[in-house]
């Protein structure tokens, strides 16, 4: 098998073993599916996804999880617009249906949680209310009425949660099912979910079943041998099983970022697909999810019969066309997804839209065109700086048919990128970098490395330039003695910890991001002692967007790292530093032989403001930290658009029309 191949799922036969799997977005217009939604998915579809798994529906008004959470009874226009949109390109289009149950909020709906019993949600510590069994009857004829309505309005079926956030899951669990009376029958509540979804859907639709196996809470929860039991008998009612893991303590382990390996669910899809197996033959096919990215490792679950399909759906947030690629024999053209988690991450109250660092355009599709050349073809750019924002300028410049030349101050392109793959967990940033220095490489760029053209050599070229040189230290907010080391984040990940001259190190953090926590738990994993000092309550506070907050807190002190919290430093001195206390005032002294200083850095800026006004024909553009120092996602997002912007330019002064308006996002009534 091969995951090009097609795969029978149910009555329906899909164009390839890809799934892309159902996520949070926040796409909806109030609790409806929108115009932003069709955009999203059918880029999917055209991309060679077999199988699309729209974002889950809330059953029924009791479940109103984050503010965008789409209601199914609102959703049958979106429904239609989006297996219209996506049938035409030959995917299978299902509605993922689900109620959170006890993992959900009350914020919105301003009604009690329902759950099987009074076990506290772990975040938000909220009790809920114990079902009483008009309760249960009421959510499961809601889930029956669901899925009617999705195959009413034009979905191959519907895919049922009783994974992660999900009712389904904690009526099977030990961890949240304490009832005594019927319901305290694990399977029962499945089990009467997915016959009045199959009386509603009949026998030719899809009914799918995405299920939590392995709950990481051996002490009562579902452990593999029984997620595997569950899934053979469950497996009566459904055309297709998706593999997770994870429940109330362990939701970041469900989707976790690069510091767990990806493929972590193979073992665990394989000993379910082998249960349901020897129960229902090859009639059910089981797809493993868990941090799927690579196409290789993806080739071999399936070729090894761990899995019969792939749910690779942070591949294709990172690349829409991953299998449109695979099919054309250029998987080295693949954008990587990096595992960051940063930005497709969006159960966040600030309502973030989902899109990914390495490709902008995802979540955007309805509102930012593709590059194309607008009036520039043959027109000349030249771009300072080799970063991420520099790279993607070149790329999108090239694609737009203009002649590039980038120069790199350094002997090797990707900028900071490179530097914060050296961090603890973050290694797969470097694939990033070497996607964008292949691709400027295959569309032709002239890229000169270790070189820093001046104002009046960039004034006597041709065309437009792109200032991408990227950013520099801040001046230190402490006092810094003359016989001190210090360095900067960015020097000790350029020259390791040859550049420390003893312990203990002090890893001075009022960010709370990834790259003082990748520091300071390098350091501590490699015998060093590490103190990771903040500001903040809690240390890497900025990690809660990408899930790993908790994580990142168990794993530095794991390591054997020391965490000063609410602390500030002042001053620091040969051999010590000393801090104080963010709320007392109280000040002391501790041990420091080096202090690596994870503050924000300043853009570099001193080139864009010589250039204003130098250049006699061409306009000068930046972008990036060049601009505000931010991540890799503003990086690359201002590297397209300062070309976008030069072909705005290029565009009036031509005549040329710009295209249509975007999409207004409305959702259909």
């Amino acid at each position: 098998m091969s995951l090009l191949e097609p795969i029978t799922i149910g009555a329906y036969e899909a164009p390839s073993r890809v799934l892309f799997g159902p996520h949070e977005t926040n796409l909806a217009w109030g609790r409806a599916l929108s115009e932003r939604h069709v955009a999203y998915y059918e880029r999917r579809a055209a991309g060679g996804a077999g199988v699309i798994v729209v974002e889950e529906a809330a059953v029924h008004p009791s479940d109103w999880a984050y503010e965008r959470s789409p209601l199914a009874v609102q959703c049958a226009p979106g429904w239609t617009a989006i297996a219209e949109a996506c049938h035409a390109h030959g995917a299978l289009v299902l509605a993922a249906l689900g109620h959170s149950g006890g993992q959900g909020s009350s914020a919105y709906s301003q009604e009690p949680l329902l759950a099987p019993s009074r076990v506290p949600e772990v975040n938000t510590r909220e009790v809920p209310k114990w079902m009483e069994p008009a309760d249960i009857a009421t959510v499961v004829e809601a889930f029956g009425a669901a899925a009617r309505l999705a195959v009413e309005s034009g979905c191959d079926g519907v895919e049922i949660n009783a994974g992660q956030y999900s009712l389904i899951r904690q009526f099977l669990s030990g961890l949240t099912n304490q009832r005594s009376d019927e319901w305290g029958d694990k399977t029962l509540f499945a089990r009467q979910v997915l016959e009045t979804v199959r009386t509603a859907v009949g026998p030719e639709r899809i009914v799918a079943l995405r299920l939590s196996a392995d709950e990481l809470a051996p002490w009562a929860g579902i452990v593999p041998e029984a997620g595997a039991e569950i899934a053979a008998e469950l497996g009566a009612w459904v055309d297709a099983i998706t593999v997770v893991r994870g429940a109330i303590f362990s939701t970041a382990a469900t989707r976790p970022d690069g510091h767990t390996d990806p493929g972590f669910n193979l073992d665990l899809a394989g000993a379910v697909r082998a249960a349901v197996r020897e129960r229902h033959g090859d009639r059910v096919p089981v797809f493993a999810q868990g941090s799927i990215v690579e196409v290789g490792q993806a080739e071999w679950a399936i070729g090894e019969g761990r899995c019969d399909g792939v749910e690779m759906t942070r591949a294709q947030i990172a690349d829409a066309e991953l299998v449109t690629k695979l099919r054309a024999g250029a998987a080295t053209r693949i954008r990587p997804c990096i595992l960051c988690n940063q930005t497709c991450q969006v159960r966040d109250a600030r309502n973030p839209i989902v899109t990914c660092v390495v490709d902008p355009l995802s979540g955007y599709e309805w509102s930012d065109a593709a590059p194309a050349a607008v009036g520039s073809q043959g027109k000349h750019v030249t771009i300072i700086g080799g970063g991420p924002a520099g790279l993607e300028a070149a790329r999108v410049a090239a694609l737009a048919g203009r002649s590039v030349t980038l120069h790199e101050a350094k002997g090797r392109l990707g900028g900071m990128v490179n530097l914060a793959a050296q961090g603890a967990g973050r290694g797969r940033l470097a694939a990033l970098a070497e996607w964008l220095a292949a691709e400027v490489e295959r569309l032709g760029v002239a890229v000169h490395l270790n070189s820093t053209p001046s104002v009046s050599e960039l004034s006597e070229v041709p065309g437009d330039v792109i200032v991408a040189t990227g950013s520099v230290p801040s001046a230190p907010s402490y006092q810094v003695t003359r016989t001190a080391t210090v360095l900067t984040a960015a020097e000790f990940l350029a020259q390791g910890e040859a550049a420390l001259p003893g312990d203990p190190v002090v890893v001075w953090d009022p960010i709370g991001g990834p790259i003082a926590v990748s520091i300071a738990e390098r350091l501590a994993w490699g015998g060093r002692a590490t103190t990771l000092m903040t500001p903040d309550n809690i240390v890497g506070n900025e990690l809660s967007r990408s899930g790993d907050l908790a994580p990142a807190n168990a794993r530095l002190q794991q390591a054997g790292a020391t965490l000063e919290r609410r602390t500030l430093l002042r001053a620091v001195k040969k051999g010590s530093v000393e801090v104080e206390d963010r709320f007392s005032g109280e000040r002391r002294t501790i041990k420091a032989a080096v202090v690596i200083d994870c503050s924000h850095r300043l853009p570099d800026e001193a080139l864009y403001r010589e250039l204003e006004g130098a250049l006699n024909a061409g306009h000068v553009a930046r972008c990036g930290d060049a601009v505000a120092p931010r991540t890799v996602l503003e990086a690359i997002r201002e590297g397209r658009a300062a070309v976008a912007a030069l072909d705005r330019r290029v565009a009036l002064s031509d005549g040329v029309p710009m295209g249509p308006e975007p999409l207004a996002g409305r959702a259909r009534h």
